[in-house]
């Protein structure tokens, strides 16, 4: 049975992948690197509580089969842009380029829909920015996932989302260009992140868009 390293567990997606992948009777540890305790009381489980500040105190034991990152923030909740990428750029790849040095050989990575280091939007450049940077890592396997607008239930709950959602999915189903931004399940990308991390036929660097995630 396999080891599975998830960091961004107490996110959206994070907390799907952990719960899929300790029912998952393929893995046999399923070890998190958070910033708080999940409260799960699971023998697969361990739990290490860390400082993403200080990687260097602890990267020896970023080991496993394969990593799952699901990390990152909001500028609301990080408190300015410089901060939230220092979450979303700076501590994925540290903890991802680790992973890649202590023999992990398979990466599963949550981008986002529009991810493109020439986007003139900063966000999705910087998270294209990051999709470039872990293909050159020495992965055997690297999957990227760029989901649309994510469904679920946030620890936070955000008016903005509960306004416009209805109107997105909507919006994105009647007009078939637009439905390649139809609004994704959290827990449907944690799936499918697990599923195709275990799918031996699809090797190498592959991304999967939104809809692709969807089917």
């Amino acid at each position: 049975m396999k080891t599975a390293i998830v960091i961004g567990a107490t996110g959206l997606i994070g907390k799907w992948l952990v719960r899929y992948l300790l029912e998952d009777p393929r893995y046999s540890n399923v070890k998190v690197f958070s910033r708080r305790s999940l409260n799960i009381n699971n023998t697969k489980l361990t739990e290490e509580i860390v400082d993403f500040e200080q990687i260097v105190k602890w990267k020896n034991k970023i080991t496993g089969d394969e990593i799952y990152s699901a990390l990152g923030s909001t500028i609301k909740k990080a408190g300015s842009a410089d901060a939230r990428n220092k979450i979303d750029f700076t501590y994925q790849y540290e903890v991802i380029k680790a992973a890649s040095e202590n023999g992990v050989k398979s990466c599963a990575l949550v981008s986002s829909i529009g991810a493109s280091s020439l986007s003139k939007n900063s966000y999705l450049k910087m998270k294209g920015e990051l999709d470039d940077k872990i293909k050159e890592l020495p992965f055997i396997n690297v999957r990227i996932f760029r989901p649309s607008f994510l469904l679920g239930d946030r620890e936070e709950k955000r008016t903005v989302d509960m306004i416009i959602s209805p109107f997105v999915q909507m919006f994105t189903t009647l007009i078939p260009p637009f439905r390649k931004y139809k609004p994704i399940f959290a827990s449907t990308v944690a799936k499918s992140m697990i599923r195709v991390t275990n799918n031996e036929k699809l090797s190498g660097y592959l991304i999967f868009e939104s809809e692709k995630i969807i089917q």
